[in-house]
């Protein structure tokens, strides 16, 4: 017998599978089939479904703000692809990589206008509520990239300007997720700000173990090559607290690797993963994901449902936080 999550992300893989705009030019529509066709956990449209249900709602309801989400996020994955040149995503070629620079940025654009014409689709009593936190959130994670651009040239990145970076460019979509779920289904003021607020911790966590994947995960495991925030110069979490915790004379070697391209990237991989390990940086950034993940549990308990309706929430959240390195 499936679970309430299996039972969702099979609903969500077949509409996706049925969405009626997948035609021609196939040079334009076909990186968008490749795209949606990656698999995954159907994260985010799960966490709408799951809110939605949680709250008294119809999956009916929910599922064309659903889908909106999860195509809206490939979205960004895409174009996001485009900007790192990653070669790889899930463990496929990318976009760009796979067809063209110019088809990734059309195919893309596409996919934006395709989640405004499924989230037009919801209950009409519903939509400008529900536009407003998907258009907040759309134009909230585009800041997010151009903050995580901007830092990459910067050598003047706080913690705490890297954390609300992430917050942006992250979490704030899960977040947007749930409260999108909850609204859907009628839920009241303070628990759409409550179930919000916890998937937004919920997303920090998820981020900052992403970093943290990146740099010490396997790439069979991750699905992309590991290592890869290290040679983009990418001035994660970990980079930021060995650098705060380093001797003068290791921060000349971060400096110093992060001053260059070089053509041996496993050995800038090798030589800062070394001062993250000397730093500790590791285990200071799980212990940053245990507190934004014990305040997403708090902000959960803190909604007016039982425990019982809460349980395949909660079940989701640990398994987003089970991924191994």
């Amino acid at each position: 017998m499936m679970t309430p999550i299996e039972v969702f992300q099979q609903k969500i893989n077949g509409a996706l599978a049925e969405l009626p705009v997948l035609g021609e030019p196939a040079g334009l529509y076909q990186p968008i089939v490749y795209a949606l066709d990656q698999g995954g956990k159907r994260v985010r449209p799960l966490l709408t479904l799951l809110a939605n249900e949680m709250f008294g709602g119809a999956a009916d309801t929910a599922m064309p703000a659903a889908i909106a989400i999860e195509i809206f996020h490939n979205f960004t994955l895409l174009h996001d692809d485009v900007i790192d040149q990653a070669p790889l995503k899930r463990g496929k070629e990318t976009i760009y990589k796979k067809w063209n620079l110019n088809t990734a940025i059309l195919s893309g654009d596409t996919m934006f206008a395709i989640a405004y014409g499924r989230l037009s689709q919801s209950d009409p009593r519903l939509l400008p509520g529900l536009m407003k936190v998907f258009t907040d959130t759309a134009i909230e994670v585009c800041e997010g990239q151009q903050y995580d651009i901007d830092f990459e040239d910067s050598n003047q990145i706080t913690i705490p300007a890297y954390l609300n970076m992430i917050r942006l460019k992250t979490a704030v979509l899960l977040a947007a997720s749930l409260k999108i779920g909850a609204l859907s289904a009628d839920a009241s003021p303070e628990d759409c700000e409550n179930i919000y607020q916890c998937g937004e911790n919920l997303g920090m966590a998820f981020q900052l173990q992403d970093d943290l994947l990146d740099a010490f995960g396997e790439t069979d495991l991750f699905g992309k090559k590991t290592g890869g925030d290290i040679v983009a110069n990418k001035k994660t979490y970990l980079y930021l607290k060995t650098y705060e915790k380093a001797s003068v004379e290791d921060k000349k070697q971060l400096d110093n690797w992060y001053a260059q391209t070089t053509n041996d990237d496993d050995k800038k991989i090798e030589e800062v993963l070394k001062l993250y390990r000397k730093y500790a940086a590791k285990e200071e950034t799980e212990g940053l994901i245990t507190q934004y993940y014990d305040l997403a549990l708090q902000r959960l308990g803190a909604v007016a449902v039982s425990d019982e309706r809460k349980a395949p929430l909660l079940e989701l959240a640990k398994n987003l936080l089970k991924r191994e390195y």
